[in-house]
Parts: C-alpha cells; structure tokens; sequence
C-alpha cells in the first residue's frame, strides 16, 4: 500500500500536467526578504506561521473569507514568516494566496508544496514568494528526475531561498552539504502522518551544531512547545494548524512568538 508521500507525488505530477502552475501574473511588485535573515535577526522566537486551510490529518482547519485579513494578521503578530500551502489537491491550497499576501505584508513569504519539478520554482517565483520549500525524501525515493543540487541552483538564480526539509539523521547530515539557506527537521512523518517533537530532539542531539538555520516543523501547540524545541537546538518553527485553529490568529501568533 502507498505511504501518503507516494500520493502527494502522484497528485503533484498530476497537478503539474494540469497546467496549474504554469501562472501569469501582472502587476505584482517582488519583494526581495530574506527569511534566513529575518529568523537571524529576531529578538524572540521566530515563528513561520502556516496558511493552510485543511489539513490531511486534521480536515478542515479554518474557512478563510480574507486571505488579507489572515496575513496581516500574521504579520501584526509578530510572525518571522509566512508559510503558505499551495498544494490544491489535499490541502486546498492556491497559488492566488501567496499573490494576495505578498500585495499586503512585509514578512518573507514561504512557498509549501510538494515540488518535483522546475515550472513550481517558477510559479513560486512569479506569485511573489521569498522561499520555496524542498523535501529530502522527494529526491532521496527518486521522484524526480532533478538532482537537490540542480533545484537549489535553480531556485537561487530565480532570488529564492530553499527550506530543505529533512527528517531524520542521514537526511538531515546530507542537507548540511548542500547550499540550501535553511534546513527543516520535520516532526510529522510523511509516511504515515504521525508527529513526535522527539524527531527535532534526536537529529539535533545526534548531529550537534551545524552551521545551518534550522527550522523545526509540525506538532508545535503552544509556548512550552517552542521553549521544548529551541532548548534541543532548533532556531525557528514552522507552525501551521494550531495557528489556523486558533480564535484569534493575532493573538496566537503573539502568544508563540513570545515564548522566547
């Protein structure tokens, strides 16, 4: 039986003959942020907070009426960063969203999506976005005909920084050796959905410094969460459900981003 990973590919490469990615926009003013430097440069905990509606795990997590509203939002509650899902097929996510925000808000903006190939690094880069994501394990299973390095390159050369997401040690020891600004330790298997915090704690306990930002993702709660996290080594958190959840999206951001 396929892992859930096997269907996020599948689906990817569905959604990329579809033509969903191949975008035109007009009008819209890149801005040049860089998310590394904004994490480096934070004076309490750096937050990425997460625009996902739904949630594989979790279903529906918010009806989002403003896009602007949820962004600016966000941004009033001191987030470091803005991630945004625009996987359509099980996250409900959309390209639109990132052109929307980045016409409202200062903060870099985080392209998340399963990324397998060179006409999503473009769309990323033609909606606004600041950083797109990578996953180790996408290039490790061979989904895709491009090599890590080439989609780095490439990434780089369109003004874009690179999360490369990891998940265990072997991963996570690799990604120190590429040219990737960020590296993530996700907590959420993509196999099966589970999530540990204990994955951040083991692959930094493992490896010990490293000369990387790195960012741990998924199953952050609240503050006692963060303060758990940085105390194994991580320097900033991507957290996405427990914002969208949350009654108010200002208030919770601020709640996380002063845990530290």
């Amino acid at each position: 039986m396929a892992d859930f990973l096997d269907v996020l590919v599948k689906d990817a490469e569905r959604t990329i003959k579809e033509g969903y990615y191949e975008i035109e926009v007009s009008g819209t003013a890149r801005k040049i942020i860089s998310l590394k430097r904004s994490i480096l440069k934070c004076e309490h905990a750096p937050v990425i907070a997460e625009i996902k509606p739904t949630s594989p795990s979790k279903g529906k997590l918010r009806n989002i009426l403003s896009l602007r509203d949820v962004a600016e939002a966000i941004e009033r509650g001191g987030a470091a960063g803005i991630s945004i899902l625009t996987e359509p097929k099980h996250f409900q996510g959309s390209l639109n969203s990132i052109i929307e925000a980045r016409k409202h808000v200062n903060i870099p903006i985080l392209m998340k999506d399963i990324v397998i190939d060179p006409v999503q690094i473009e769309a990323a880069s033609k909606t606004g976005a600041n950083v797109v994501l990578l996953i180790s394990s996408v290039f490790e299973r061979g989904y895709t005909s491009y090599s890590i390095h080439e989609m780095i390159r490439l990434a780089h050369s369109k003004g874009l920084e690179v999360l490369l997401e990891t998940h265990d040690e072997s991963q996570f020891l690799s990604a120190l050796k590429t040219d990737a600004d960020l590296v993530g330790i996700n907590n959420r298997d993509l196999k099966t959905l589970s999530v540990d915090l204990k994955v951040t704690e083991r692959v930094l306990h493992s490896v010990g410094k490293c000369g990387k930002v790195v960012v741990s993702e998924s199953g952050v709660n609240d503050s006692a969460d963060i303060r758990f996290l940085r105390g194994c080594g991580a320097q900033a958190f991507l957290v996405g459900s427990a914002i969208m959840l949350a009654d108010n999206l200002e208030e919770k951001v601020r709640e996380l981003v002063m845990a530290i």
